[in-house]
């Protein structure tokens, strides 16, 4: 005998052996049932019997979270964003309503938590094995399932910020710490930890409820959603509405009805801005309208049912037809506007000519070349000189037909007879918008600009181009000039907090070589600049935001983006990448919120129902 043991008696044929190895054998594999066994005489040792005391693998306790983090493939927190690896372990029962942007809370011991976003998902194997075979791929097609066992669920996080109280007031900070491993985190369902976490406003004006993967998130408190208000007062700096919104959106995004309801809350009843003067005074609203639509801002919408306007009263949401709204008709030609989707008053106005004293550029229908620009300048204040301030276009053109003055001109030098010749094609083709047979837009100032009234241009019914862009271009520069005038002409366009809409802006406002389209640059471009002092907030509306120059896109604070499907236009809106990638697929309605000023860049939805009249019958 051996230290191995004594092996001299045993023999592969023996029954008894045998038998007694296969039962061990189905024993150990799990093939036996204590039902199939035979139980043993009273009083006497079963040895077939014999098995290890079962232990609970699970934890007692109820859990808490979602699950832990984990330091496997490191946990650190660092000034760079690259150099962080924060990754936390999902416990079974809580991965399938994980989701990408999701947020979650990560305690320290101290009472401060780390405020964090789900940047990723992944499941890792549990044991080392190949799973990419054919043996593996067959029995999960004839399975009913996947054994979560099997796997390890790991979500990747970006530190926002760390929430810590001071005073009883909840604040937020940079990350600066680094949290415990196996810390349990749990999602952030309280509205204000999030909106903290977030940066987000408690009141301001509203533009839709937080959202993550197109699903709004849900908290316990009434109402469970969280909304999303842009900062609409002084103490924490000018409000947004002076430091101008751009909204974009490809047909079908729900652009029109976004821009509605977000005008709508402008125009609530209480909302006031102060003046220079002390007085406090409600916004006038003018918006250019190239499809029509925004009239019907003066119309409740009948789709907005009790339960609704219940809900929006709840969370303090302007909602119902504005009064108050104008529709001013451009009088162009023979051109007839038919106004029977909406019931807004309507007045009827021309451009007088003498507004091009001040703007050639108005009159100039072609592209000049700077020596070109120069002549018409000329050309306009001589005419004005010698006619004064109610020269008509039909003169105008009619002094441009004197072959005596192209003569006079050529022969001192003054202006060459090819530029002459040059600058009088570009100017004619004008006599169906200036001075037509309807009172000046001047006459009607004080009328076009109402404090907590919505005065719309439709263009709609204007079918030439260069009638329209005059039209436009004409009186949103009359807007601004006064605006930034330190003599204006117009005292209730200075004393007026003035939001100054434009849909389609990107045939206003588009990157072009022509001197008069630098000028027009020029000018939004100084309205951007000194909309916060001159209480004058842009509103552009687009579905081609790449076609808008670069000089006024660098003075929007607010971007508000919907579904764009061109790649070139969803580069320049200049969102953040984990947004970026999400604009082609959301849906009608869904929105990223882009305000450096205001928040951390958010997903939002909008109000399913438009809380004007919205679509034609």
């Amino acid at each position: 005998m051996t230290d191995l043991g004594d092996f001299g008696d045993f023999s592969a044929d023996s029954e008894e052996d045998s038998g007694a190895g296969r039962a061990d054998a189905s024993d150990s594999a799990g093939g036996s049932t204590n039902e199939s066994r035979t139980e043993a005489p009273t009083g006497t040792a079963d040895t077939t019997s014999d098995e290890f005391e079962r232990t609970s693998v699970e934890p007692r306790g109820e859990d808490v979270g979602i699950g832990a983090l984990c330091v496997s493939q490191g946990l650190r927190v660092a000034e760079d964003e690259a150099d962080t690896t924060l990754q936390a372990y999902v416990t079974r029962g809580n991965r399938s309503s994980i989701r990408i942007g999701s947020y979650l809370l990560a305690p320290y011991p101290d009472g401060e938590t780390l405020f964090c976003r789900i940047t990723g998902l992944e499941y890792a194997q549990q044991y080392h094995a190949d799973d990419a075979t054919e043996i593996h791929a067959r029995r999960a097609m004839r399975s009913d399932g996947v054994d979560e066992a099997d796997y390890k669920f790991v979500a990747s996080l970006e530190p926002v910020a760390v929430l810590y109280s001071d005073d009883g007031e909840l604040k937020r900070r940079m990350t600066d710490r680094v949290p415990k491993p196996q810390t349990v985190i749990r999602e952030a369902d309280d509205t204000e930890q999030i909106k903290t976490g977030l940066k987000m406003p408690d009141d301001g004006v509203f533009l839709g409820h937080l959202s993550v993967g197109g699903e709004k998130v849900r908290t316990a408190a009434s109402p469970p959603t969280i909304d999303y208000r842009l900062k609409d007062d002084y103490e924490a700096g000018d409000p947004l509405v002076f430091r101008h919104t751009l909204i974009a959106g490809g047909t079908g995004s729900g652009k029109t009805h976004a821009a509605k309801n977000v005008l709508r809350q402008f125009l609530a009843d209480d909302r006031t801005y102060p003046m220079a003067d002390g007085r406090e005074v409600s916004p006038a609203v003018v918006q250019f309208d190239p499809q029509d639509e925004y009239a019907q801002m003066h119309d409740d919408n009948p789709e907005l049912d009790d339960a609704f306007a219940r809900r929006l009263e709840r969370e303090d949401i302007a909602y119902g037809g504005v009064s108050d709204t104008t529709a001013f008709v451009p009088k162009v030609g023979d051109a007839s506007y038919a106004a029977g989707h909406h019931r807004a008053q309507q007045v009827e106005f021309t451009i007088p000519f003498r507004m091009c004293r001040s703007r050639p550029w108005l009159v100039s229908g072609g592209s000049l070349n700077d020596n070109q620009y120069g002549a018409l300048t000329y050309l306009i204040d001589r005419f004005f000189d010698q006619y004064g301030d109610d020269g008509t276009y039909a003169e105008f053109t009619s002094f441009l037909d004197d072959p005596a003055l192209r003569e006079e001109l050529d022969e001192s030098g003054r202006v060459h007879e090819a530029t002459y010749d040059a600058v009088r094609r570009r100017v004619f083709g004008f006599d169906d918008v200036f001075d037509q047979d309807a009172r000046p837009i001047t006459e009607l100032v004080h009328q076009f600009v109402r404090p907590g009234g919505l005065s719309v241009v439709p263009t709609y019914h204007i079918t030439d181009t260069r009638a329209t862009e005059a039209v436009v271009l004409a009186l949103s520069s009359l807007l601004i000039d006064e605006k930034l005038s330190n003599d204006p002409t117009y005292d209730r366009i200075k004393e007026t907090p003035l939001v100054l809409g434009m849909d389609e802006a990107h045939n206003f406002l588009t990157d072009a070589d022509s001197v008069q389209a630098r000028k027009v640059i020029s000018k939004f471009t100084e309205a951007a600049k000194q909309g916060r002092k001159e209480r004058l907030g842009l509103f552009l509306i687009t579905q081609d935001p790449q076609d808008i120059d670069d000089a006024v896109f660098k003075q929007i604070n607010t971007t508000i983006v919907l579904n764009l499907g061109d790649e070139d236009a969803i580069k320049s809106v200049n969102i953040p990448s984990n947004l970026e990638s999400k604009v082609p697929y959301m849906e009608k309605g869904q929105m990223v919120v882009y305000s450096p000023d205001n928040s951390e860049p958010v997903e939002l939805i909008g109000l399913s129902t438009c809380l004007t009249r919205h679509g034609r019958d």
